[in-house]
């Protein structure tokens, strides 16, 4: 799968997610305008139907992450236990973790420092292709001396080393 597709997807995903979630959210507070007797009707109803559904053994369908997000969000305003059927306590409570990490990975995600471009990555594939007995540290050194161009002799280690791959291994290679 292409950057591109997968990014679309990933944005495409997100969207449909967060849409969800407000939707559910939309409807709570629709529901918290209701009075209380109808609220404990459908409590009541709700219950029923998933009365029937145990009773038959009827396995429910995997939850999306909108439902998970939700549940593990909503969990925190009242007691859960004592109410969750649909899944097991320990699922909810790895959701909330699932979540907890996935916002901590994209919090302390660093950009990193980006790649050289791709002329200078070709300029040191040259050089190096056209003396062959100098090293990494060579070539850095030469590149600063006569360009003026600064570059660690371990980036230059590390296009050698993309350089050697195969083909189809290079990323965004075509071949």
């Amino acid at each position: 799968m292409s950057a591109m597709r997968f990014f679309v997807a990933t944005l495409r995903h997100c969207v449909l997610t967060t849409f969800s979630v407000l939707l559910d959210l939309g409807r709570l507070l629709l529901s918290a305008l209701r009075p209380r007797a109808a609220l404990a009707a459908e409590n009541l109803f709700l219950r029923k139907q998933l009365a029937l559904f145990q009773e038959r053994k009827v396995k429910p369908c995997r939850a999306a992450d909108s439902t998970r997000w939700s549940m593990a969000t909503v969990s925190r305003l009242f007691d859960w236990r004592r109410v969750l059927v649909v899944v097991k306590p320990d699922t909810l409570v790895r959701w909330h973790r699932q979540g907890f990490r996935l916002f901590w990975r994209w919090k302390s995600k660093s950009p990193g420092r980006p790649p050289l471009p791709k002329n200078l990555q070709w300029l040191i594939r040259e050089i190096a292709s056209e003396n062959p007995s100098w090293g990494e540290e060579r070539i850095a050194n030469e590149l600063k001396l006569k360009l003026g161009i600064r570059v660690s002799p371990r980036t230059v280690a590390n296009i050698f080393a993309v350089a050697a791959r195969p083909a189809h291994l290079i990323p965004n290679s075509v071949g």
